[in-house]
């Protein structure tokens, strides 16, 4: 006799480059009713962290352990980018010293499938159908077109390149969403699914539906330092920080508001209602999937995770935003058309700094866990403060699916997941979580241990600290006053390195890539 299988659902959606406070539930004035419905009833984060870029984050996620055991230290390579820095943890491709959460879920007799953004290889080795996946539709590469994905990377089902389609009547978003309903509406038995769903939103370029657009023109005239403040006061109402830690100082390559020209103004209002417009669109297609759950009767035993790959992009580095402004909605753009520093400091309120930096504005990510059947009841609609990181995910994975982590994979030996199961937590009981959480990227090092948080450039090794449970905002630098801290956790940063192969040398010192922080 068949016995019904009751091991959950689990849908993971990630954003791509969308800030801290983007959303509802985490204080934007963006309207996101359906990932704010995930929030209230389930379980929000306030301190869970990414790896502050998109492969490193993707990489680290999908297996379980510190980006650079899986060789994926800085990006990919693909195309005409060659990111191989010829040292173990640098080497712009996934390895097969790792396993992938589908691998695992696959193994555990798990349905899977992803849409969206892979960005984690382009050589037929390293596609989502070698790693896991049952089905794939989406792009393999970092940034493209929303309405007109084109090339042999850009948009593919399975292995198979597709040819570009319709801008008229095409949106990535969308698209993305609607591959996925269709395959657990199309499902036939019992068997639960792992879906993985990719957004390359909110990622320049800037797309966005005229409709949805529309919607936000006018709203961002009021500038960056007004929506700043009113994002903390919400922040402040919601329970995600008391009043006492204000906002960080507006960065210092950014203007007041005040000072920028009106017809600037004007442009840079536009700007940031097309990325507010794709926010509105992703939560629009988050109530998609939530009803064609429902309508599945899946929807009470379906873990729902809901993060971002990193901190909002200031890329590159202007105060008002790259790319031509007529190319913005421009269908044959897959380039940086995108807001600039100045809206990217808003979008990371109360932090500072952005995507890519070791800063919380960097690897700080709202992180939403919805489950029903799963979750207990008292924590609905309450804000976790446990630290958590996206190496906890895999782990969380296998709790749930009863899953057994190899060994050893095609005699490749694969280490043991780095973090820590989530499931604990949302249980309602307490965890051992890991006495450590280690960082870095583009030599930018850091280190957490309870509320202390240091962070030095490799080879330097001036480190700063911050005690983050009374400066969240990184603004008081204390390694002055607690040397023998600083001296705990940099000695605990280099064992990691070591045995992590987080150590950034051969060709990488010679590309640049050590650039002040400010």
């Amino acid at each position: 006799m068949a016995v019904a299988d009751d091991r959950p659902n689990i849908v993971m959606v990630m954003v791509d480059d969308m800030g801290y406070s983007d959303i509802g539930c985490y204080g934007s004035e963006i309207p996101t009713p359906n990932i704010d419905h995930l929030a209230k009833g389930g379980v929000r984060f306030s301190q869970f962290y990414n790896a502050s870029r998109c492969c490193p984050t993707r990489a680290s996620l999908l297996t379980g352990l510190y980006q650079h055991q899986t060789g994926v230290g800085h990006m990919m390579s693909e195309g005409r980018f060659d990111f191989d820095y010829e040292v173990d943890g640098y080497r712009g491709q996934l390895n097969r010293n790792c396993v992938t959460v589908a691998e695992v879920l696959s193994s555990a007799g798990y349905h899977t499938w992803m849409t969206g953004k892979w960005h984690l290889g382009d050589d037929m080795d390293d596609r989502p159908l070698q790693r896991g996946w049952d089905r794939f539709y989406g792009s393999l590469s970092g940034a493209f077109s929303y309405f007109m994905p084109h090339g042999d990377r850009h948009l593919m089902e399975g292995n198979t390149p597709l040819p570009p389609p319709d801008p008229d009547s095409y949106y990535t978003t969308d698209a993305f969403t609607d591959k996925a309903i269709d395959w657990i509406d199309a499902q036939a038995d019992d068997k639960p699914f792992f879906l993985y769903l990719a957004h390359n939103a909110p990622h320049w370029p800037l797309h966005a539906k005229e409709e949805d657009i529309e919607k936000f023109v006018g709203t961002y005239m009021k500038g960056w330092d007004a929506i700043r403040k009113e994002r903390f006061e919400r922040q402040v109402e919601l329970g995600l920080f008391d009043k006492s830690l204000g906002v960080s100082p507006r960065d210092p390559t950014v203007r007041p508001w005040s000072e920028v020209p009106d017809d600037q103004k004007k442009r840079s209002d536009y700007r940031m209602a097309v990325y507010a417009a794709q926010i509105f669109s992703i939560d629009q297609n988050m109530g998609k999937l939530l009803n064609a759950l429902d309508e599945k009767g899946e929807l009470e035993n379906t873990l729902i995770l809901f993060l971002s790959d990193n901190g909002a992009c200031a890329e590159p580095y202007n105060e008002f935003g790259g790319g031509d402004f007529e190319r913005i909605n421009d269908p044959t753009t897959g380039g940086m058309v995108s807001v600039g520093s100045g809206w990217a400091n808003m979008q990371n309120t109360p932090f500072r700094l952005y995507k890519n930096k070791p800063y919380e504005g960097g690897m700080a990510t709202p992180f939403i866990a919805h489950w029903p059947a799963g979750i207990a009841e008292h924590l609905n609609g309450e804000i976790v403060g446990d630290l958590a990181h996206i190496l906890d995910v895999m782990p969380t994975f296998i709790d749930l699916s009863g899953a057994q982590y190899p060994a050893v994979v095609n005699q490749e030996l694969i280490p043991e997941p780095e973090g820590t199961s989530l499931l604990p937590i949302l249980e309602g009981e307490g965890r051992n979580a890991a006495e450590y959480l280690f960082f870095e990227h583009q030599l930018n090092c850091v280190v957490r241990s309870g509320d202390w948080k240091a962070i030095s450039i490799f080879g330097e090794y001036e480190w700063e600290l911050y005690n983050i449970k009374n400066d969240r905002n990184e603004l008081h630098n204390v390694a002055d006053q607690h040397p023998e801290i600083v001296a705990r956790l940099y000695c605990a940063w280099r064992n990691w390195a070591l045995r992590a192969k987080a150590a950034p040398k051969g060709r990488w010192q010679d590309r640049g890539y050590n650039t002040p922080r400010n």
